[in-house]
């Protein structure tokens, strides 16, 4: 079994703070900017959003590829990922991102999986688990029958 893997990325300038990122046999390229609050143009993807959205589609493909692997079904998990950025002594960086999945269309003798595999989500989400800043879980589940939030 092989202990390690690349992935490989290409960045092109193509005016001050901006570019393209390419991906060897990946389509689209992605455009990017600095954000507009570091003098990068507005409406472009940044790499502050590229971070973000790392951490929010491996939570998403980890969640997604435990509960098959538990068969456990459900309607929909839609999740919001929030990072902030703090400044310190160092200059800026991030000081967290906060996960918040919404997982509905869970019957309610298997609530108790599903919050234990949003969870488990998180723990085992290798972008997260290489971020320097805290990755913070806050789960919602719906029951299908019942249409009520729950929160953990």
């Amino acid at each position: 079994m092989d202990t390690t893997h690349k992935y490989q990325i290409r960045a092109i300038s193509t005016v001050p703070r901006s570019g393209v990122a390419i991906a060897g046999g990946i389509e689209p390229q992605i455009s990017f900017s600095a954000p507009p609050e570091f003098k990068g143009q507005a409406g472009h993807w940044t790499p502050e959003h590229f971070l973000v959205a790392a951490v929010a589609s491996c939570y998403v493909s980890t969640f997604t590829g435990m509960a098959l692997n538990s068969n456990f079904e459900f309607l929909s998990l839609e999740l919001e990922t929030v990072g902030t950025l703090v400044q310190d002594k160092g200059g800026w960086r991030f000081g967290e991102v906060v996960l918040f999945p919404r997982l509905t269309g869970v019957r309610p003798e298997q609530k108790g999986l599903g919050s234990r595999l949003l969870v488990k989500a998180k723990e085992n989400c290798l972008v997260g688990r290489s971020l320097a800043c805290p990755v913070v879980l806050e789960p919602a589940v719906i029951i299908e029958e019942q249409e009520q939030l729950v929160h953990q």
